[in-house]
């Protein structure tokens, strides 16, 4: 899996005034927390991360909070409900041997028989919540959609990655090839 290096500054200083305080000077309050060490909290430049934030990619992040290293995965972001600029960051900490589970993005592949046959291509999952070793995480899912039908659809539970545990239950949708009027009038024209 792709990685990050990001720089963060040791906080001291928690509730509400000291985060303003740490917002307006265009910095970002996060923690990384898991395992048996105890959680960090620090900050980090906002515009250093643009390129975990607006991407649809999934990244392991290394940080040097101030000479100390980690490593995580981001857990969670929260957002400004007006102004949608990041308020806070919440990163689990990757451990060596223990598995992680991190949302990875979907990729489709193939031309499907379907959509040749007139059908409309609806892909429901763009991620999916996986859990594996740091050195098993893939980059993305591919997923080849070469063989899907008219009316047909692929489901987390026809995957099967190597060493990774599918999260997402396997009963939730990824894509399906909808019946379209311009395919039932060709059907019926065969007829």
């Amino acid at each position: 899996m792709k990685s990050i290096q990001l720089n963060g500054v040791k906080r001291t200083d928690f509730g509400k005034k000291s985060a303003k305080d740490i917002r307006r000077a265009q910095m970002v309050p996060c923690i990384i927390y898991g395992g048996e060490n105890a959680e960090v909290h620090f900050s980090v430049e906002a515009k250093s991360l643009k390129q975990l934030l607006y991407t649809p990619n999934s990244y392991i992040v290394e940080f040097d909070i101030e000479g100390s290293k980690e490593v995580g995965v981001l857990r969670e972001a929260q957002f400004h409900p007006v102004k949608e600029y990041c308020q806070h960051l919440d990163f689990y900490r990757v451990i060596p041997g223990k598995p992680v589970a991190i949302d990875v993005p979907v990729k489709i592949t193939g031309n499907s028989e379907g959509v040749k046959a007139g059908g409309k291509l609806n892909v429901s999952r763009r991620k999916l919540r996986i859990s594996a070793l740091a050195e098993y995480l893939p980059d993305e899912i591919v997923v080849d959609i070469t063989e899907l039908g008219l009316g047909k659809s692929i489901s987390c539970s026809d995957l099967n990655i190597e060493n990774v545990t599918i999260l997402t239950p396997a009963s939730a949708q990824i894509c399906n090839v909808l019946a379209t009027r311009a395919s039932r009038s060709a059907e019926a024209a065969e007829e």
